[in-house]
């Protein structure tokens, strides 16, 4: 035990006068506690603002629909939300595959909504449940193959 009021030295603790003497003392890495941010994906088309000038019409396209109502609102509320939803998933793509964020949940769920509008329209109605047996296990396999694509994407991490 050491002697109340002595501290300890740590094993890397030189004595002066010892080895490495005349050279400055190397100043220690300081620890991260917290990764620093990195940069989103740039988008294909350089700087230019796409992605927000979509959801900005889509909005608009959603106001007026909603202002104009019968079915000619209901055209213009089903393009907005289109439009809008297109430009959110183009935006996780590109932060999913490179690393940047897993959105393996939000891709899994657009690859199944694709699969029950196509059981949809490809089997009968009577086959209700089945369609959505095959939309759950749509879901199962996608959201794997999302997730490990992001694992290879993001060094090895589940989700980030």
């Amino acid at each position: 035990m050491a002697a109340k009021g002595r501290k300890r030295r740590s094993a890397s603790y030189q004595a002066p006068g010892k080895r490495g003497e005349g050279r400055a003392p190397q100043p220690s890495a300081p620890h991260p506690t917290r990764r620093a941010p990195r940069e989103r994906p740039p988008a294909p088309w350089g700087r230019f603002p796409l992605v927000e000038l979509v959801i900005l019409i889509g909005l608009a396209l959603l106001v007026v629909g909603f202002i104009l109502g019968e079915a000619r609102g209901a055209v213009l509320i089903a393009c907005g939300l289109t439009l809008a939803s297109l430009a959110g998933l183009e935006l996780a793509v590109r932060e999913h595959l490179a690393g940047f964020k897993s959105h393996s949940t939000v891709l899994a769920g657009s690859v199944t909504v694709v699969a029950l509008a196509l059981g949809y329209f490809l089997l009968p109605s009577s086959l209700f449940g089945l369609n959505l047996l095959i939309g759950a296990l749509v879901f199962g396999i996608a959201f794997y193959a999302f997730r490990e694509v992001f694992k290879r994407k993001s060094g090895g991490l589940g989700f980030r």
